[in-house]
């Protein structure tokens, strides 16, 4: 796939809160609630570890990527064009950014699983979430420099 280099730039867009829709954030906040209740039914069942695998899902890809598609399809439409394959393009460069904040996770995952037994859990999140942000930061920063 060809990308290109100025889609993957980070930029803060405040248009977009107003450009989103309250029905497009209630569907943000079901899917995450639904993935959090299964994963709650699954710890009641078979125990913690294995509903700790669902909770790691990311709950709302799903819906900020068909999201992200139809409104690259619909801002293409609305200048004459057809916008199937922007939109699937764009939604695919958030995919590698929530990929990048999933290695970050791991970081998080594997310090809590070894620290929290031993330290405060308040001290845990701490160096754990400066870990997730160290790792999905410095993965974003090396794809930069390289690609």
């Amino acid at each position: 796939m060809s990308v290109d280099r100025h889609l993957l730039n980070i930029q803060v867009d405040a248009r977009a809160v107003r450009r989103t829709r309250p029905h497009e954030y209630l569907l943000r906040f079901v899917f995450g609630g639904l993935i959090t209740a299964i994963a709650g039914l699954i710890a009641m069942w078979k125990g913690p570890v294995l509903a700790g695998l669902f909770l790691a899902f990311p709950a709302i890809l799903p819906a900020q990527a068909t999201l992200i598609e139809k409104h690259e399809i619909q801002r293409k439409h609305r200048a004459g064009l057809h916008g199937t394959m922007r939109g699937r393009t764009i939604a695919s460069i958030d995919a590698i950014g929530a990929s990048m904040g999933s290695l970050g996770l791991i970081a998080f995952g594997a310090i809590t699983w070894k620290m929290l037994p031993h330290f405060p859990a308040w001290l845990v999140l701490a160096v754990a979430s400066i870990a997730w942000f160290s790792v999905a930061f410095t993965t974003w920063w090396l794809r930069k420099k390289l690609w």
